[in-house]
């Protein structure tokens, strides 16, 4: 018989039970802690592994601002339009740990080797000088007492009082000591000024560009008593062209352009950083600005930098090809030039001063040639000079008057309001309160005309249907026209598909959309059908053309054409690293059919019986469909005293050869007459034959050039494979 388990001994099985249950507890609490902490080792070192690498070294690696070259631009034939010119610069990299009595031993002993401009010495510079070399009379310059006041309401920490007391020594600078320093001193003060202006472990340019050999050898010779200084080779964007668009740099001592500060800080620029400030420099700017060497700095204990090491060397900027072609724009700069230097001498002429051409493939969107000219009076010699005017290809605007034809009656068709061939009268409007709107050819009768010969004779009448027909309008003779506003929406819609009153989206920055019209009484919606309400840029109307000569297809203007490799010399273009695509915006709503009615209109204006701009191409060797226009405007060009004054636009659009286009055209004349019924229409039309006979004599040439080297190249082929034969 088993004798029952005594009440210690159970208690003493509970207790055994209980520790461990709580030992297990214990190692199983362990076992989870390790676990998580494992988890969070392998998170860190696995998944955030790179972040913290990545943190780490950009607090070790530096971006140095090393002068590397920037990219070269070149024309589409390899032309090379901006380079870079090496120039001698003597640097200096100041470290966290220098001291500023440090920095200002440096710029003594180098004034003793070169000549620094004191131009840029400020008065701010002055004072923090004088302070720096007179460190006893400055802090006279505020009491034990003044100081106390500063900080007695407890509220501000020692950095806000001492920079309050820093305010009023500066403030307390007299005159007299501003003036006390003798040329030498300013000198030295010219120099330090430099060497401050830099961050720490990047390089700042003391001097570049106005560099001696002499110079540069004394200071090379004495670079290890200078710790931070260094001589080395910057360099300068040189341009071989006069056209604007091409933009201009920021230079060393503007550095970033205070209106986008914030934007280049944060994609590791430097303050004094040079970037592209203006058009193709700017647009680009990512491109061609180079890579900075990327260093890491090796410090001791104490902070001080004991060794530099490149982790990454500077690399050149990217070199870009322009669609552009920089032959035929100089030629066609100095026709547009003379002829607007031609067209002053009219005794109309008083409010002329612009003109602009630009020519471009309706293939592709290749600019061919952007050019503007602007005429501007020399003070002295009171003669008018020719200024490069290309930016305002696509950043202002003007009436276009008849050239607008084109998309008025192809939104005739789109809207179901036109079917191709349609025949209308051309006769007089006469709506009550408003003057009687003609045709210029038809005065007083009555004729009835296609759609092909209202474009050739440029019939506004035939317009005017249109444009009531869009506004539901049902015409009387002598009656009001009340017209419903949604004519002025479908109208302008159909013109923005062209491109017309919308941005063409050219590569390039600052582009203008044009003014649009806000009067919708009476017959403004005829006035608008005729390209005399809303306004347009010259490259919206090149856009325009080339959207119908290429089947209605708007394609985005360009002005990059390829990226490339830095080039080795200069001279050969580098490897080809990208080609800027074909940017096709839309399609317009027209059929091939009533695209196709529009350029029989177009090839009528030039050899139709009573085209507007007949034998204009007599004799040539090409064939090209166009539409040309006036309208009435009035000026607002640079002088602000004749603002308001009544003027005539010129314009002419087009494209050749007919059948294959492979070029387009628009030329605009703003303010080409004072006198509204006399204006030099013929003039703007023979000039469009000019530029186009330059065009078509241009590839010629090059054509018989390809032949010859082709041909060459052939026979030195043959000599090569007979010689091999008879071996």
């Amino acid at each position: 018989m088993k004798k029952p388990m005594r009440k210690v001994d159970q208690a003493k099985i509970r207790q055994r039970k209980h520790i461990a249950f709580r030992m297990n507890l214990l190692f199983f609490s362990i076992f989870i802690l390790f676990s998580m902490l494992i988890f969070r080792l392998g998170y860190l070192q696995i998944v955030k592994g790179e972040d913290y690498t990545r943190l780490l070294e950009q607090k070790e690696e530096i971006a140095v601002n090393t002068s590397v070259p920037r990219g070269r631009i070149y024309d589409r034939t390899g032309k090379i339009l901006v380079d870079n010119k090496p120039m001698n610069a003597i640097t200096y990299t100041k470290a966290t740990s220098t001291t500023a009595m440090e920095m200002y031993d440096i710029a003594e002993e180098l004034s003793k080797l070169i000549e620094q401009d004191t131009k840029r010495v400020t008065i701010g510079d002055k004072r923090d000088f004088w302070i720096l070399l007179n460190p006893d009379e400055a802090k006279a310059k505020v009491s034990a007492e003044e100081i106390s006041e500063i900080g007695e309401d407890g509220t501000k920490s020692k950095q806000d009082i001492q920079r309050e007391v820093n305010k009023l020594t500066r403030e307390r600078v007299t005159d007299d000591e501003l003036n006390s320093f003798s040329d030498h001193e300013l000198e030295v003060l010219a120099i330090y000024r430099e060497m401050m202006s830099g961050y720490a472990y990047s390089p700042q340019i003391i001097k570049s560009g106005n560099v001696t050999e002499e110079e540069f050898a004394a200071v090379s010779e004495r670079l290890s008593d200078f710790e931070g200084v260094n001589t080395t080779t910057d360099w300068d964007r040189v341009k071989f062209s006069d056209s604007t668009i091409l933009g201009t740099m920021t230079s060393p001592i503007e550095g970033l352009p205070l209106t986008h500060l914030d934007y280049y800080l944060a994609r590791d620029y430097s303050r004094n950083d040079r970037i592209g400030r203006s058009y193709f420099e700017q647009y680009y700017e990512e491109l061609l600005k180079g890579q900075k060497t990327i260093v890491k700095n090796v410090k001791d204990r104490t902070g001080r930098v004991i060794e530099t090491k490149t982790v990454r060397e500077g690399e050149p900027g990217k070199d870009l090809v322009l669609s552009v072609d920089s032959e035929l724009q100089e030629s066609l700069e100095k026709l547009l030039s003379d002829k607007l230097l031609e067209l002053k001498k009219n005794s109309t002429s008083g409010l002329l001063d612009r003109a602009f051409l630009v020519m471009m493939d309706p293939n592709n969107g290749e600019v061919l040639s952007l050019i503007g000219k602007r005429l501007v009076k020399d003070e002295d010699s009171g003669r008018w000079e020719v200024r490069d005017y290309a930016y305002g290809t696509f950043t202002s605007a003007y009436e276009v008057g008849s050239t607008i034809k084109l998309a008025t009656v192809l939104a005739g068709y789109s809207e179901g309001v036109l079917s191709v061939g349609d025949v209308k009268i051309d006769e007089p409007i006469y709506i009550a309160g408003s003057n009687p709107k003609r045709s210029l050819f038809n005065q007083n009768g009555r004729y009835a005309i296609s759609d092909i010969q209202a474009l050739g004779r440029s019939s506004n009448v035939y317009m005017f249907r249109i444009a009531m027909s869009l506004g539901n309008a049902v015409y009387r003779p002598h009656m009001p026209l009340p017209i419903d506003v949604k004519g002025f929406d479908r109208l302008r819609n159909a013109y923005a598909s062209f491109g017309l009153g919308v941005k063409t989206e050219i590569d390039l920055p600052g582009e203008y959309s044009g003014q649009i019209g806000n009067d919708v009484d009476k017959g403004k919606l005829l006035d608008f059908a005729i390209g005399q309400y809303d306004t347009y840029t010259p490259l919206q109307l090149a856009q325009y053309v080339s959207t119908v000569a290429n089947g209605g297809y708007r394609v985005a203007p360009k002005i990059l054409k390829e990226i490339r490799e830095p080039s080795s010399d200069g001279e050969t273009l580098g490897a080809l690293l990208q080609e800027t695509e074909v940017k096709v915006l839309n399609r317009i709503n027209n059929t091939e059919a009533e695209i196709e009615q529009v350029k029989k209109g177009m090839n009528y204006v030039y050899y139709g019986p009573n085209g507007t701009a007949p034998n204009l191409f007599n004799g040539a060797s090409y064939t090209a469909a166009g539409k040309t226009g006036t309208a009435q405007s009035s000026y607002y060009g640079d002088d602000r005293s004749k603002y308001g004054m009544a003027s005539v636009n010129l314009t002419h659009v087009g494209f050749a050869p007919a059948d294959e286009p492979e070029v387009a055209y628009a030329l605009v004349i703003p303010y080409a007459s004072t006198d509204r019924g006399h204006y030099p229409s013929r003039d703007a039309n023979k000039l469009v034959r000019e530029a186009l006979d330059i065009y078509f004599d241009l590839k010629d040439k090059r054509d018989k050039v390809n032949q010859v080297e082709t041909t060459d190249h052939e026979i030195g082929r043959n000599n090569d494979t007979k010689t091999n034969e008879e071996e």
